[in-house]
């Protein structure tokens, strides 16, 4: 993936991870899934407290990124503490499919923002870049575009935005059950280092191959 001069000029540190996971099986949803979710989310409450959770390291590293790029983490959080906050508050954890619920879990553990695409769909040729002011954007689960005010990060696909980053993917190119190759990405920002990075695609890799298969 190409990062976009501008982009690169403002924050010269910004590093993406990317990999593919070919061959993946996509359910609804596994009972070896589901059985270990209770486990998990038992060691992500006795890790954690809601207040303090915004203070950990990386997720701080998210929250005063998402305001260099005029994103209030109050509102819309980092993906990684939007998931613990859910598990510390009792809320069930959001089931989508067994590869997105796979990688939720790699994000969560190690606390680092994490994408999926269906390989297929989207085209080789991606550029991180800022939006320009007009631009239109469906993520998942919306119903209607945004308008895009240029002060946000783009992932651009072809001649298609694939991502909001790195915070919502495209709804055209999410994972279906049809889905059997896989773009995965460790959405970096500055000052998360490239061990960090390195470990939470291992993460996301152990996670996904054992409940989806996949090589």
């Amino acid at each position: 993936m190409n990062i976009d001069s501008e982009v690169s000029n403002r924050f010269p540190d910004f590093k993406v991870l990317i990999f593919l996971i070919n061959d993946v099986t996509v359910k609804p949803e596994s009972h070896n899934l589901e059985a270990f979710k209770p486990q998990f989310i038992s060691q992500i409450r006795s890790k954690y407290d809601l207040e303090t959770l915004k203070d950990i390291p990386e997720l701080r590293v998210y929250r005063n990124f998402f305001w260099k790029i005029g994103i209030d983490p109050t509102k819309t959080r980092p993906a990684s503490e939007a998931l613990i906050r859910r598990v510390i508050q009792g809320k069930p954890l959001p089931r989508i499919n067994t590869l997105v619920d796979s990688y939720n879990l790699a994000s969560m553990e190690s606390r680092i923002a994490l994408a999926a695409f269906d390989n297929d769909i989207i085209s080789d040729d991606l550029l991180l870049r800022f939006a320009e002011g007009g631009e239109l954007f469906t993520g998942t689960g919306m119903k209607k575009p945004v308008i895009l005010k240029g002060n946000e990060l783009v992932i651009q696909s072809g001649d298609e935005l694939i991502a909001l980053y790195p915070h919502r993917d495209a709804d055209k190119s999410k994972i279906t059950l049809s889905t059997k190759n896989v773009l995965m990405m460790v959405c970096g920002v500055p000052e998360i280092s490239s061990n960090i990075l390195k470990k939470a695609k291992k993460t996301a890799v152990t996670y996904v191959t054992r409940f989806c298969k996949g090589q």
